[in-house]
């Protein structure tokens, strides 16, 4: 038995220390990782001379007529002078912004090139909402191209909104009060008001308002009431709002009245009257000849009998007859 030990332990060769023995993992576990770290060198390798573009917001928001930047950094290049573009793109349609070192189109004039690739513009219009893309070319570089695309919003306060509210209105009819505007950006939303209470999108969502119908549509501005009550009289007014600020139109009142069935009918009555006096009168004058005109004063005239073989022509230029004989065989 010590004898097999013996040469086993030959075979092994040396002994090794415990700890020696227990490091000698990580060590085959580096060695293992090694491909990996050469890997990833050359990858950074082939990067080096790569341009590489960059923003520091590619979703700008600016309200009207106030200036903004659109950010492109070049943070890799090996090319010292590299050819920047800038180009809008806007329904479907493609032009440039900036090209052979000068600004075109319709940014001449507001707009700067900013340290090398950034553009800044001033005096922005809702018209400028659009993508702009940031193109740079760097001919000594292994990728010689690269671009990003950001996103301009410009946004636009509402103007005062046109309201439309009916001004008398029977209980339990249905009535309709509307509110427009057009020129925000983006579209607004709107919010009713009676008697400066806000009024939900929805009568049945707030007890508040058990007594009325109504359903409010905030994306068109339609407040409809299915059947007005007593209840909803009162001052109305509409309020548009977007992120760049609100207006309002001013108020106007709407009136819920009771109809007065007994007095409609009665006065149904009284007309029905006066239209039986009259074609009663009609017919008692009509029977005694009040409409007859075959009667003259005096003597009755008779046309005087034409005599035969007499023919009467009564010419245009005299106005009166004259007779032409004919002779009867």
């Amino acid at each position: 038995m010590r004898g097999d030990y013996k040469l086993r332990r030959a075979a092994a060769g040396p002994s090794v220390p415990l700890d020696m023995a227990l490091r000698r993992p990580p060590r085959l576990r580096l060695c293992a990782r090694l491909p990996d770290f050469v890997l990833l060198l050359l990858f950074r390798g082939c990067l080096i001379g790569a341009v590489n573009l960059k923003s520091s917001n590619r979703t700008p928001v600016v309200q009207e007529f106030e200036s903004v930047e659109l950010s492109c950094i070049i943070t890799d290049s090996q090319t010292s002078d590299p050819r920047i573009e800038w180009k809008k793109i806007q329904d479907d349609q493609t032009t440039y912004v900036f090209f052979d070192n000068k600004i075109q189109g319709d940014l001449a004039g507001r707009a700067e090139i900013l340290g090398k690739t950034s553009l800044k513009v001033w005096n922005v219009t809702r018209r400028d909402s659009a993508l702009y893309r940031c193109e740079v070319v760097a001919r000594n570089d292994r990728k010689e191209i690269d671009e990003i695309v950001i996103e301009l919003t410009v946004q636009v306060k509402p103007v005062t909104p046109v309201c439309r509210v009916p001004k008398a209105v029977p209980v339990g009819k249905m009535a309709t009060l509307y509110c427009q505007e057009s020129e925000g950006h983006p579209r607004p939303h709107y919010s009713w008001y009676r008697n400066d209470v806000p009024l939900p999108t929805d009568s049945r969502a707030n007890p508040r308002f058990r007594n009325s119908s109504f359903h409010l549509n905030s994306e068109t501005g339609t407040l409809v009431f299915t059947a007005v009550h007593k209840d909803d009289s009162g001052q109305y007014y509409c309020i548009a709002s977007n992120d760049a600020g609100s207006a309002r139109c001013e108020e106007q009142e709407m009136e819920v009245y009771d109809l007065n069935i007994g007095g409609i009918i009665g006065g149904v009555l009284v007309v029905l009257a006066v239209l039986a006096l009259i074609t009663l009168g009609i017919c008692c004058a009509y029977r005694r000849g009040y409409f007859i005109n075959n009667k003259q004063d005096g003597e009755s005239y008779k046309n005087p009998g034409k005599p035969d073989g007499v023919n009467y022509i009564r010419t245009d230029e005299e106005g009166d007859f004259r007779h032409k004989s004919s002779f009867v065989i």
